[in-house]
């Protein structure tokens, strides 16, 4: 049913907090696993000025977020799961969105550190955003 699961990492342990969940639903079904990392990129308009030697940072940015995830996917394959993983640029929730469709995953997983009305209101949620867009079913768990 579920063939391809994409979980949106955020370097967090409470966006880990998905992965006790998720195992068992890729185990029983021989799901595959989707971790994607997504850099929050500024609308140009409001981007900061480029800074010398900025790319150098952004790289080495990159390389850790690529070596967390590596990371990741070894720690889940010695447990027989079938993992890959994705590194992209972007709006947040539009990526998650967009990979979702790119990839042809059948599921969403994430957690979410349940903020309350007020701060939803004021600040915006990621999680909210796909749930309210997102064509597939996501799986959502408090962290």
């Amino acid at each position: 049913m579920y063939k391809r699961i994409l979980v949106p990492l955020d370097g967090s342990p409470a966006a880990e907090a998905i992965f006790p969940h998720v195992k068992g639903i890729a185990s029983g079904l021989g799901s595959e696993l989707i971790l994607l990392h997504v850099i929050p990129t500024a609308v140009p308009e409001f981007a900061p000025p480029a800074r010398p030697f900025a790319k150098d940072s952004i790289y080495k940015e990159k390389r850790k977020i690529a070596r967390y995830l590596k990371d990741l996917c070894v720690k889940l394959e010695k447990e027989n799961l079938q993992v890959n993983y994705l590194l992209s640029a972007g709006g947040v929730p539009e990526t998650i969105l967009e990979v979702a469709d790119l990839m042809e995953t059948d599921m969403i997983a994430m957690a979410t550190s349940g903020r309350s009305p007020a701060q939803m209101l004021l600040l915006g949620s990621v999680t909210y955003y796909v749930v309210r867009h997102s064509p597939l079913p996501v799986l959502i768990i408090r962290a």
